[in-house]
């Protein structure tokens, strides 16, 4: 049993051997060689920041800036407004109403119900009639350019 695996490691090396003195020659090329192209003198292309890996991935998925200042202030107003409860947490209420926004695209249903899902967490439930009221304050503020 030893003899036939030290014979296939053999002819395995040898198969290997051969094959990687192949792969250097190159029989049908001329003998002039390319020069390789000089190195580049422009700058290294830089890694993008966070913001603007934000900004692409916003553009890609239809979602509206985080707003901030002023305009934060309108929407947790709008929505509490709307839904006094769901700005409790107002952090997850901006994203919440960031994330609302595709429910306003063509085809989907019952945008109310997903309002009503998007702005329950933690201790706050919100009802479809809120979702309902929610989206009328997006729409009417403008959040979601719709």
């Amino acid at each position: 049993m030893n003899a036939r695996i030290t014979a296939a490691a053999i002819v395995c090396a040898t198969a290997l051997v051969t094959l990687t003195a192949c792969a250097g020659a190159d029989d049908t090329s001329d003998s002039k060689s390319t020069p390789a192209p000089p190195p580049s003198t422009s700058p290294a292309p830089q890694e993008p920041t966070q913001e603007e890996t934000d900004d692409a991935h916003r553009g890609a998925s239809g979602l509206p800036p985080r707003p901030t200042g002023e305009k934060r202030q309108q929407l947790l107003d709008a929505l509490a407004q709307a839904a006094p409860d769901v700005v409790r947490y107002e952090d997850k209420a901006i994203d919440a109403a960031r994330n609302q926004c595709s429910a306003f695209g063509e085809g989907v249903e019952r945008p109310d119900w997903l309002a009503s899902q998007r702005f329950t967490y933690k201790d706050v439930t919100t009802t479809e009639a809120q979702g309902k009221e929610i989206n009328a304050a997006l729409k009417k503020i403008g959040f979601c350019n719709v």
